[in-house]
């Protein structure tokens, strides 16, 4: 540490001013930064802050002449604990034996005008004791930081005697304050969706974060009179090790909010995007692209991973002293090695897993077995834990462990909350030598909401839902395939190998499936099953993908799809998988237009796998059936058979192969009493795959699907699917699958608008002009590498282009205006967004409806990257 102290205690009164101040506590700023580049112990510079805030507050008490009164100044909250950040709230408690008069009414508002003027976050209260102990009474966080107080200047004998209020058995008896400060925790973490592996998370208020530490403090100072957590360590409620574990996970968190803090000018305490770089930076942490933030994720989650843990453990051990009073529960005894103490398990050997490392799977068949155990007791897992830290070899590595293992996966209850157990305990990175790697591994992206390892747990417990007729509402085929799989482990091991070779560079889905072949051949499986799991998890994206950027109602790529799948079994795991890992990487993923695609797919591949690949459909059949039926309904909407016929003779084969009997009918009906050439606009009254259809009938032009997706994009649209064709006569018939901005279909209400900025769009003609649009403030801190890949097409008469691209308000617009100015006609765009990338796959031709040329794909390519990078 430098060897300059700054301090306010020698300034004379005239340089009691904002602009000395400021200069000083700039001086301290700058100071506390170098320090904490070199590495300074960042305890010294918080508690350094506090020093100096506690100088300049006595310094200005004797200004503005309180020293004369008897007031007391008391530091509460965080700065009572002595933890100020650089942005740290000042919290201040004025105490008085009266009311303040006027005069130090006044000065107290001058004092705390210059330090607001300062630009401190300052929050006062003027409280007598007794108001002190009335309000503490009914609010928790202000007893909660009566307890925290610490006299700075002033009354001594007027602060004593709050102290002595305060820590009287009345104010808040022990055992009131556990359970409140304990329904608080499960409050805020519920808030946090009870996971610390968000990727924007809250240094202190995020499950795992500062605040569960604070926890812990608040209830030991409460029962115990433990002011720290080494008087917690010297109580016996913490052992050594876990003091020293506790010690050093607040010093990563503290670390890790102080250059947040440094970075920041506005109090937060946030670790979002915009900042994760900056603040990797400031700690030291280097690497190629994203490397460097990833890294600093991880050791920060799994930071957090061990406060939560060791907080649960030590609440249990709290609740037993200062609840039960010794008292477990009912006793029931399950076996030579474990019994249930009410609602925990617990070990009856003391070094139990130390001596047979095995049984601590043997501890969660005894959780799948029995569903009213709801957790660990304390002494079994600080036993766990000694045990985990004191292995010389993975679990797996063990025979009998293995054979375990793989019990838990064929019980039918494992996924209930074994699995989690096992996760949140560090069982999973005991036994498996993968799943180590990947505990607390981010990805910098807005796609994937949580860790690899929380999103793999919340896939397994994902599944469990499919297994629930209370879920068939949201996951009806799943609810029909899952529990009709014959063999659910193979699911099971394939979900937990699915992403297991994230972070290390390569392939993640060749990785695993390499790992997860070798594992299953460890553990038992033939090679047959084997396979099929290393198949799984090769192919885990395949169905996704597929559902979502491919064009399902063409045959060839149902046929395609089916080769890839070969059977049923492998149809319905895949299934299975895919829908719970789309729920488990983003909550906001899946909506009725991802489960009607997928539905849609599955049940088409399921038709061509009972029909035998080598039958393939037979397309004019189902021409004629699509006609069959429209017919009818149309006909029953009386329709003749013969003006039917006249309007269909207009079009093309294709429309009635890519389109259902109830669209052709829906469309038909429209056309048949249109008049004129004049432009038609369709808008689905009823949700049609989960989002709303809009048809689009009018006399074709180049610029025509750039026009339309243009007013679309304008009334915050968002185009997921596209059909453009063309009638034998010149007619524009396209199709466009919208949904809103809240990925549901479009409500009733905004339909006539719709219709009127898509047929003005149409009436226009002349140069389009596409407005450009502030992106979001999240985008702006991710860079996506525009790229343009053609595709290989079996009969070359079309152009498959696929394009990836950062996702800003109005891509779908731009692009569809750069087609226009290359004389590109699109004929199907399948539109994807993932997280921050736009994945959109199109099937495009010239202006004379052939393939492009080799220089027109390259010319097509410059000018996309030209215009996307200048819209950027």
């Amino acid at each position: 540490m430098t060897d300059t102290v700054i301090t306010p205690q020698h300034l004379g009164d005239d340089q009691l001013d904002p602009i000395t101040l400021k200069a000083q506590f700039q001086q301290l700023l700058e100071q506390q930064k170098q320090d904490f580049l070199a590495n300074v112990p960042v305890a010294e510079l918080v508690y350094l802050r506090t020093d100096y805030m506690d100088a300049l507050l006595a310094r200005l008490w004797h200004h503005f002449g309180f020293a004369q009164t008897s007031l007391a100044l008391v530091a509460v909250g965080g700065y009572g604990r002595r933890e100020l950040h650089p942005l740290s709230d000042i919290d201040l408690l004025l105490l008085c034996q009266s009311p303040l008069d006027t005069h130090q009414q006044q000065r107290l508002s001058d004092l705390l005008t210059l330090l607001w003027d300062l630009k401190l976050e300052v929050g006062h209260s003027v409280r007598t004791v007794d108001e002190c102990i009335r309000v503490g009474l009914d609010d928790l966080t202000v007893a909660t930081n009566l307890q925290e107080s610490r006299l700075l200047c002033g009354d001594a004998q007027l602060f004593e005697a709050l102290e002595a209020r305060v820590h009287d058995d009345s104010f808040w008896p022990s055992e009131r304050f556990y359970r409140a400060k304990v329904d608080e925790q499960k409050a805020r973490h519920r808030r946090y969706h009870d996971t610390a592996y968000k990727l924007e998370p809250d240094l202190k208020l995020s499950p795992g974060s500062l605040r569960d530490i604070h926890t812990l403090s608040w209830i030991a100072r409460r029962h115990f009179g433990a002011t720290s957590l080494r008087e917690m360590s010297d109580f016996g409620f913490l052992t050594d090790a876990e003091f020293r574990e506790l010690n050093e996970c607040q010093n990563v968190l503290w670390r890790i909010r102080f250059a947040l803090h440094l970075e920041l000018r506005r109090y937060d305490n946030r670790l979002t995007f915009a900042h994760q770089t900056s603040v990797a930076e400031l700690l030291g942490y280097r690497g190629e692209g994203n490397r460097a933030v990833e890294t600093m994720m991880k050791d920060f989650f799994r930071t957090l991973g061990r406060v939560g843990e060791l907080n649960k453990m030590l609440l249990q051990i709290f609740d037993q002293v200062i609840i039960d009073n010794g008292r477990t529960g009912d006793v029931e005894v399950l076996s030579d090695d474990f019994q249930r103490c009410g609602r925990t398990i617990e070990a009856r050997k003391p070094a139990l897993f130390q001596a047979r490392p095995e049984t601590i799977l043997d501890m969660m068949l005894h959780i799948a077995n029995d569903t009213s155990i709801e957790a660990i007791a304390a002494p079994t897992l600080r036993q766990l834990r000694t045990a985990r830290r004191r292995l010389n070899h993975f679990l797996c590595q063990q025979e009998d462990a293995r054979e375990k293992f793989m019990a838990l996966v064929r019980h039918p209850n494992a996924l209930h909350k074994a699995f989690g157990l096992m996760h949140r305990h560090g069982v999973m990175s005991a036994y498996l030598p993968q799943w180590s790697q990947i505990v607390g591994q981010m990805q910098f992206d807005l796609f994937h909401v949580y860790t690899v390892d929380e999103h793999t747990i919340r896939l397994l417990k994902h599944m469990r839902l499919f297994d629930d007729e209370a879920n068939r509402d949201r996951h009806p085929i799943c609810c029909d395939v899952f529990p009709r799989l014959a063999r659910r482990e193979l699911l099971l091991i394939a979900a937990i190998f699915h992403d297991i070779g994230k972070g290390r560079g390569g392939d993640h889905s060749e990785i695993g499936a390499i790992e997860s072949h070798d594992f299953c051949l460890e553990h038992g499986l033939s090679k047959p099953e084997a396979n099929i799991v290393s198949w799984l998890v090769r192919n885990h994206l395949l169905m996704s993908v597929t559902a979502q950027r491919r064009d399902i109602y063409d045959p060839d790529v149902i046929t395609d799809f089916a080769k890839e799948v070969r059977d049923e079994e492998r149809l319905d795991l895949l299934l299975c998988l895919t829908v719970a890992d789309i729920n488990a990487t983003n909550p906001d993923l899946w909506n009725s237009w991802k489960r009607t695609l997928i539905a849609e797919l599955y049940y088409s591949t399921q038709k061509a796998l009972r029909r035998g690949l080598e039958n393939p459909p037979d397309v004019r059949e189902r021409i004629r059936h699509n006609k069959h039926l429209a017919a009818a309904m149309l006909r029953k909407q009386g329709h003749s058979p013969r003006d039917i016929e006249v309007l269909w003779q207009r079009f093309k084969a294709d429309y009635f192969l890519r389109h259902t009997h109830k669209q052709i009918a829906w469309h038909s009906e429209h056309l048949l009493h249109h008049a004129g050439d004049t432009p038609l606009v369709l808008v689905s009254k009823k949700a049609t795959r989960g989002g709303t259809e809009i048809f689009v009938y009018c006399q074709d032009r180049p610029s025509l699907f750039a026009r339309v997706v243009a007013a679309l994009d304008k009334k915050n649209l968002s185009v997921h699917d596209a059909q453009v064709m063309t009638s034998k006569d010149g007619h524009a018939l396209d199709t466009f699958m919208v949904l809103d901005q809240n990925d549901e279909a479009i409500p009733l209400d905004r339909h006539p608008s719709i219709i009127e900025g898509v047929s003005k769009a149409l009436a226009e003609t002349g140069t389009m002009t596409i407005p450009k649009r502030r992106a979001p403030q999240k985008l702006q801190h991710f860079s996506v590498k525009t790229q343009v890949l053609f595709l290989p097409t079996k009969n070359g008469r079309r152009t498959l282009m696929e394009l990836v691209a950062l996702d800003t308000p109005g891509l779908l617009a731009r692009v569809g205006a750069v087609f226009a100015r290359q004389n590109v006609s699109v004929h199907a765009a399948k539109i994807t967004t993932i997280g921050e990338r736009a994945e959109d796959f199109f099937i495009v031709t010239d202006a004379e409806n052939q393939a492009l040329t080799s220089e027109h794909q390259a010319q097509l390519k410059a000018a996309l990257e030209k215009a996307l990078a200048r819209a950027k």
